[in-house]
C-alpha cells in the first residue's frame, strides 16, 4: 500500500507515488477536443482557441449524419493529447515542430444549442456563439453540415470587429446556389452564397480549393464575373497543393481584415475519408489535405476556422474522423505552437 505523509489525502499519496496516474489514456476521460478544459464561452481569459461544436445536419442534401462530427472528432482527437501528456511533448515529423500540447491554452466550449427543425434559430445560436468566442480567443468550429459555415463566419467578422473577412473554402463543391427548388434558399450548398453577398465579404475575397465534379450550367463565366478565386482540383493537380494554397490564401486575405478558412472534409478523397455525406471521387489526398493546413497556419491573417460536414457513420474504419482531428491539430499547432 502507498505510504502517505502526515497532512496529505490518500489520494495526493497515489499520485504523488505513481507518475502514470497523471497520464490519462487516449479513450478516458472526458471526450473534449484534445482533451482541453471544458469552460463557458463568456469564460475565456487566457485561451488561444475556443473550440465549439455545432451538431446540425437539417440543411444537407444527400446523406445525413454530419451531427454526429463533433462527437467524433472529439473522440478522435484525444490520441494526440494522450501522446504529448505521456511523452512530456511532441516533435511532429512532418512540420520539425515541437509542440507540447498542455501549453496551449485550449478551452472546449461544447456544443451551442441546435434547433432540427428550425434552421434560422440554430443559425441564431451559432452567430451568437461564435461571435462570443472571437472577443476573446481563435473560434474553432466543429461541424454539422456545411450550412453551419454561414452564420459561423457572421459571428466570427462581429466578435472580432473585422469590417472585412476573407474566405478559404476548401471542399469539393463551391456552395454557391443562391436557391434550390428544393432545398430553398437555406441548405449547405448555399452557404458561400451568403457569405459572398453578406457585409463582411464578396466573391473576390472568396478562394475555393480543390472543386470537382459537377456545378450549375455557366459556372466558370460566374466565376469570371463574380472574381471568384477558383483553384479546382485539375489545378491542384498540375500546379501542386503548396503554390495553390499559397496563392489562394493570398487572394482572400487582400485588403481583408481577416481569413476565415473552412475545410468541407468532402474535400478529401472518399478513398481516404468516406466518412461523409456527399463524396467525389478525384479528392485531395492526405498529404494534401495536411500541407493544406500547414500552409494555412502560417498566415497571420488566419484568424478563425471550422471542419465541416464528417458523417461517422459511414466509415467503420474511424479514419474520417481521424484525419479531421489531425487537420485541425496541424492547424493550431502551425498557429500557435511554434
Amino acid at each position: 500500500m502507498t505510504e502517505r505523509s502526515p497532512g496529505s489525502s490518500r489520494l495526493d499519496a497515489f499520485r504523488d507515488a505513481h507518475a502514470g496516474a497523471d497520464v490519462e489514456m487516449a479513450y478516458a476521460g472526458l471526450k473534449t477536443f484534445l482533451k482541453a478544459e471544458p469552460r463557458r464561452v463568456e469564460d475565456l481569459d487566457g485561451a488561444d482557441v475556443a473550440v465549439l461544436g455545432a451538431p446540425y445536419d437539417g440543411a444537407v442534401s444527400n446523406r445525413p449524419g454530419a451531427r454526429y462530427g463533433p462527437e467524433a472528432i472529439r473522440r478522435a482527437s484525444g490520441w494526440w493529447a494522450y501522446l504529448s501528456g505521456y511523452k512530456g511533448g511532441l516533435t511532429n515529423v512532418n512540420t520539425g515542430a515541437q509542440v507540447d500540447y498542455s501549453d496551449l491554452s485550449i478551452a472546449d466550449c461544447g456544443d451551442v444549442p441546435v434547433f432540427p427543425m428550425d434552421y434560422e434559430l440554430t443559425a441564431e445560436s451559432v452567430v451568437a456563439h461564435v461571435a462570443t468566442a472571437a472577443e476573446r480567443a481563435f473560434p474553432l468550429l466543429l461541424g454539422g453540415d456545411h450550412y453551419c459555415t454561414y452564420p459561423a463566419f457572421l459571428g466570427f467578422a462581429e466578435g472580432s470587429g473585422a469590417e472585412t473577412v476573407g474566405l478559404v473554402q476548401i471542399d469539393a463543391h463551391s456552395d454557391t446556389s443562391d436557391e434550390s427548388t428544393v432545398l430553398g434558399e437555406h441548405y449547405h450548398g448555399s452557404s458561400t452564397h451568403h457569405i459572398a453577398n453578406s457585409a463582411y465579404c464578396d466573391y473576390e475575397r472568396v478562394s475555393q480549393v480543390g472543386i470537382r465534379g459537377y456545378e450549375s450550367p455557366g459556372f466558370f463565366e460566374f466565376a469570371d464575373e463574380t472574381g471568384l478565386n477558383l483553384f479546382t482540383m485539375r489545378d491542384v493537380h498540375e500546379r501542386g497543393i503548396d503554390a495553390v494554397v499559397a496563392d489562394a490564401v493570398e487572394a482572400a486575405a487582400a485588403d481583408a481584415d481577416a481569413v476565415y478558412v473552412t475545410f468541407d472534409i468532402d474535400a478529401v478523397d472518399p478513398s481516404v475519408a468516406p466518412g461523409t455525406g456527399t463524396p467525389e471521387p478525384d479528392g485531395l489526398s492526405a498529404n494534401q489535405a495536411l500541407r493544406t493546413m500547414e500552409i494555412l497556419g502560417t498566415h497571420d491573417a488566419v484568424g478563425a476556422a471550422d471542419l465541416m460536414e464528417v458523417a461517422p457513420r459511414y466509415d467503420l474504419s474511424e479514419g474520417t474522423e481521424r484525419l479531421a482531428a489531425y487537420l485541425l491539430v496541424t492547424l493550431i499547432e502551425r498557429l500557435f505552437a511554434e
